[in-house]
């Protein structure tokens, strides 16, 4: 048995306390007194009285300390994928041959994709030389949408660094309680830094059970993209992605491959991804109790004011 109020407690002594004070009129002097074998008779009725209402009183102060016995555990079920987004954000994600440039254009796609997944968990790894875990698996959909707004690049070096990104992501997917882990990889580059090649980091998501999907990005055409200085335009290769390697990740964790070479394309491949089934995970938080506060209440009045009924009968006790 366990109490959900068992500050009560404090109250109960209180009103038994004050209740006894009152039975025996410990502050009030005596103003007569009766014959010995009436004042017996009486004596052992308002004992009687006194015990009763006494005991009433305890029943209902035990009862407002709530007890409870606990019945077990209620399994609720929740449908859920979880799901990290791996984006590139190497320079080249400037590139403005989608508009504004690539890597604009692919947070406003992503943004509105994870609009359509609220009850999914998501995470978000960004990449370029290094790999850099942006928000762990999270469900609050306000923090995600201003963590997508804080991809960008600049800061994590120069180079694509696909392989450790995405360990970075299935080590963290690995964690997790749902079924259905899904990785999603954005990049417009070829990988050529990192200790774990992009086709080991695919084994390693195979072995856990993590599903990747590949998706890259970038017109087939050269594309302008604005020197450091910010004056001058350069042309980067057309067609630049490596989709080979993105088709065999895919392929070793049972994900599927994509290119999009415009922003429509790319929405319509996020669109595909969205129709990802739902698994269902069991959250066990929930304690089922048997409330016993009922019948000790019950009880408590009806012996209370069975007590009262008799002072006032017998004693002509007014209130």
């Amino acid at each position: 048995m366990e109490f959900k109020n068992p500050y009560y407690s404090i109250l109960t002594i209180a009103l038994l306390f004050a209740y006894l004070s009152r039975h025996f009129q410990w502050f009030k002097k005596p103003e007569f007194f009766t014959a010995k074998n009436a004042r017996n008779t009486f004596d052992y009725l308002r004992h009687l009285k006194g015990l009763l209402g006494l005991l009433g009183l305890a029943l209902i102060g035990f009862s407002l300390t709530q007890p409870r016995v606990p019945l077990g555990f209620s399994e609720n079920t929740i449908k859920v994928n979880d799901i990290f987004m791996v984006v590139d954000v190497s320079r080249s994600m400037l590139a403005e041959d989608f508009k504004p440039n690539r890597l604009v254009a692919a947070k406003e796609k992503i943004r509105d994709f994870l609009k359509m997944r609220p009850t999914d968990r998501i995470g978000i790894v960004m990449f370029s030389e290094k790999a850099f875990t942006l928000l762990p698996l999270s469900t609050d959909l306000d923090l995600i949408e201003k963590i997508v707004d804080e991809i960008n690049t600049g800061f994590l070096g120069s180079g694509t660094n696909i392989g450790d990104a995405l360990g970075l992501a299935v080590g963290r997917a690995t964690q997790s309680l749902a079924e259905n882990k899904i990785v999603v990889l954005l990049t417009d580059g070829v990988s050529n830094v990192g200790n774990m090649t992009p086709l080991q980091a695919a084994e390693q998501a195979r072995d856990q059970g993590v599903k990747v999907y590949t998706i890259g990005i970038g017109q087939r055409s050269n594309a302008a993209l604005l020197r450091t200085s910010g004056s001058r335009y350069q042309r980067i290769p057309g067609g630049s992605v490596d989709l080979e390697t993105l088709e065999k990740i895919s392929k070793i964790t049972g994900g599927k491959s994509f290119y999009a070479g415009n922003e429509a394309a790319l929405e319509e491949v996020l669109n595909e991804i969205q129709q990802l089934e739902k698994t269902e995970i069991k959250a066990s938080s929930k304690v089922i109790y048997k409330e016993l506060y009922w019948s000790y209440l019950l009880w408590g009045v009806v012996i209370f004011l069975f007590s009262e009924l008799l002072g006032f009968v017998v004693f002509r006790e007014v209130f």
